[in-house]
């Protein structure tokens, strides 16, 4: 790699390479589309897993459907997609990215326990409607994530 430098670059020099710096960030950001597919199925993985617990069994013997390390599985490999797709990486999101991924896994435990609640008064129908709420809640959550992430981007 070649160095344009001859000796150190004086302060104002450095102002403004770091300036021009800001500016391509703002562009990329500026420039960097929403992958909706990708978070879509982020939502339809949450959906899924809400899903699971119509085929569960609530009660004394409950026993947790497998379909979580499956649900796991297709999260790691939407999250890279995502980072091959955009170049975002999801540890350097900022903090407000960092909250509403909590409050995707606040939802979706929620959403599940509703649905456990629901399956076992006998109304195992009314999951759908709580596995269509995580569908809308984790997919408009990933977007808050997502452009929390490229702001972060844009002021970094």
């Amino acid at each position: 790699m070649e160095n344009d430098f001859r000796g150190l670059p004086s302060a104002d020099e450095a102002a403004a390479r770091l300036s021009e710096m800001s500016g391509d960030r703002r562009t990329l950001a500026d420039g960097t589309r929403v992958p909706r597919v990708l978070l879509a199925a982020y939502g339809g993985v949450a959906a899924w897993w809400v899903a699971g617990a119509a085929a569960a069994s609530p009660g004394e013997n409950y026993e947790p459907p497998t379909s979580g390390w499956l649900a796991l599985v297709a999260v790691l490999i939407i999250t890279h997609l995502m980072n091959r797709e955009t170049g975002i990486r999801f540890q350097r999101m900022g903090p407000g990215a960092a909250m509403a991924m909590v409050a995707i896994l606040v939802v979706c435990l929620t959403l599940f326990s509703v649905s456990l609640g629901l399956v076992s008064l006998g109304a195992g129908w009314a999951v759908a409607f709580t596995s269509l709420a995580a569908f809308g809640a984790v997919t408009w959550l990933a977007l808050v994530a997502y452009r929390s992430a490229l702001e972060r981007l844009r002021h970094a």
